[in-house]
Order: structure tokens, then sequence, then C-alpha cells
């Protein structure tokens, strides 16, 4: 008898799947566009069409479904003036939303870990 290890659950899953996320990412952009030092880069976005990509892109970051379709993120943020502080800020409102909506301490930090190790392709540099 062959005795399997079961899967183990991708940070997607262990979110709580799509819908999660979708909960998720709508507080982001509240708090993001709430943020004076953020605010300015979403002046000129349709925000329903960039709710959208970042779902789609955060369930695939995360290890779910592969619906992603927008630019890669060099292309995607090329054009912006970022620099790692704004990276930070970005993750500091992802850890406040899924702390708001209560995801443990060590799944915030896996999920914060796994989009800062976009940083360096986010910001050219990879």
């Amino acid at each position: 008898m062959t005795l399997t290890q079961p899967d183990t659950p991708t940070l997607f899953e262990r979110l709580g799947g799509m819908v999660s996320i979708d909960v998720a990412v709508d507080q982001f952009y509240e708090r993001l566009l709430a943020d004076p030092g953020l605010a300015g880069f979403f002046d000129q976005v349709d925000l329903r069409r960039q709710r959208a990509h970042q779902k789609a892109f955060l369930a695939m970051a995360l290890g779910g479904p592969r619906a992603y379709r927008g630019r890669g993120l060099a292309a995607a943020h090329a054009h912006l003036a970022i620099s790692d502080h704004h990276v930070d800020l970005v993750a500091g409102h992802l850890a406040a939303v899924l702390a708001g909506l209560g995801v443990s301490p060590a799944l915030i930090d896996d999920v914060v870990s796994a989009v800062d190790g976009l940083r360096d392709t986010v910001l050219g540099r990879g």
C-alpha cells in the first residue's frame, strides 16, 4: 500500500479562493486611493478594469487560476515613476487589508513575501 502526501494548499486556497481575493482587492484599492502617496498613480485609470486585472493577477500569483491576461509586470509599470518606497506602501496596504479580514499573521507574511518577490520585475530591475 502506498501512502500519498496530501497536496499542500496554495496561498490562494489558504486565503479562501476567489471570493476572498475579490473582497481583499476591493478593500485594497479603497486604501490605495485614500493614500496621498499612491492615489496619483490611478488618476487616469479605469478602476473597474484595474480591479478585475488585479484580482486575476493576484489569484494567479498566489497559485490560483491562471486567468490573468494583462500586460507583464514590467511593461505595466514601466511608465510610472515608482520606487521601493511605493512598493513598500502597497505591501503595507495589502497586509493591513488582510489583517482586517482576519487573516493570520503567518499567512499575511507568506502572501506579502510572495508578492514582494515580484518587486524587481515591477521596478524594472529584473
